[in-house]
């Protein structure tokens, strides 16, 4: 199952809606990392101040341009974490677009699925940006004391976080919030093992920007995968009354 549902979405990679949510996601998050950046450069060069006076050496003048140039390099390591979290949170907020073009191709004749609202959406994916950004930073620690086994815990950490919250967006169109909770957590060692399979690009430059939209398309496939009721469009027997 789990296989099926990751090479299905890969599949659908083709697909308009799939393409536009990407590049919303990508671009809104590139931007808000730019934006970001200039912002801690701005206020490094604020808080170090136009010139600094050094025991034994003056007034130096250079400080505050080297310490904002130095935040550069530190943003653009910083994004290697942040640049997931950030894209997966936006793209979160177009997860219907992905999800009602996987049920329009692969399970023609469902019910149209209840719509998440905007600030319900919104809310989601502040807490997932939220909680993946203070998990994965909180994990450094792990990964330096622990370092010939780093790669294990981030696919653990991550898988469990993409499962987690993927399963948790699809699922909430078609049963609601208590009912995917209910099934997330009947079935969360194959959550978390899908969520392991979509972790692994995380560690691949620029095949991870794809992993928003193929995390979103493959745990919609899981859904109905688990309910067995998408092909004939039936009601789900999990759906939350």
């Amino acid at each position: 199952m789990i296989f099926s549902a990751v090479f299905r979405a890969i599949g659908q990679m083709d697909d308009p809606r799939f393409q536009r949510v990407l590049l919303l996601g990508v671009g809104l998050s590139v931007g808000a990392l730019i934006l970001a950046s200039i912002i801690v450069a701005a206020l490094i060069n604020w808080l170090v101040g136009p010139s600094v006076t050094l025991p034994w050496i003056g007034q130096v003048d250079w400080i505050g341009k080297v310490a904002s140039l130095s935040s550069i390099p530190l943003m653009l390591v910083l994004s290697i974490f942040l640049m997931i979290p950030v894209a997966s949170a936006i793209t979160s907020l177009f997860l219907d677009q992905v999800a009602d073009a996987v049920e329009e191709r692969h399970y023609p004749g469902l019910p149209p699925a209840t719509e998440v609202p905007f600030m319900d959406g919104v809310r989601d994916g502040l807490s997932m940006l939220g909680v993946m950004i203070v998990a994965n930073l909180a994990a450094l620690v792990f990964y330096l004391l622990l370092a010939p086994i780093a790669p294990i815990i981030f696919y653990l950490l991550n898988g469990f976080l993409l499962g987690r919250e993927y399963f948790m967006l699809a699922a909430m169109r078609r049963v609601g919030r208590s009912g995917a909770i209910k099934l997330r957590r009947k079935h969360l060692p194959l959550i978390w093992g899908t969520g392991i399979v979509m972790a692994i690009p995380l560690t691949i430059p620029i095949v991870n920007l794809l992993v928003p939209v193929l995390g979103a398309a493959a745990f919609t496939h899981v859904f109905h995968a688990l309910t067995g009721a998408a092909a004939t469009g039936e009601r789900h027997p999990d759906r939350a009354r």
